[in-house]
């Protein structure tokens, strides 16, 4: 299984923390540190479309109107920490975020 979020994420990582108390071997990448590799962030959008930028991040509140008007996929390459987090792929299925929905499809 590999998530992609931010080490300084609560969410991520309580999801990190489920998951690795399932014993299952987690791969994690730290979109700020690592990046995500855009062949990541085509999938990603296709799987979850606008859903996949934050617009209530501190990091969409500093773009300009221009930024946010954007290609989302070229926004979110040079501002990871835009993207939702966390991005789960589990069994070849994408999750986005750590609702009650993504926990039940992916916990045992």
């Amino acid at each position: 299984m590999k998530i992609w979020g931010l080490k300084a994420c609560d969410t991520c990582r309580k999801a990190n923390k489920a998951i690795a108390a399932q014993g299952v071997e987690l791969e994690s990448i730290d979109v700020r540190a690592d990046g995500v590799a855009t062949d990541d962030l085509n999938r990603f959008y296709d799987a979850f479309g606008e859903a996949l930028v934050n617009r209530r991040s501190t990091t969409w509140r500093g773009l300009s109107e221009d930024e946010r008007a954007g290609d989302p996929i070229e926004l979110l390459r040079e501002h990871p920490t835009l993207m939702k987090r966390p991005v789960i792929e589990h069994q070849g299925t994408l999750y986005l975020g750590w609702g009650a929905d993504v926990q039940a499809a992916i916990l045992d």
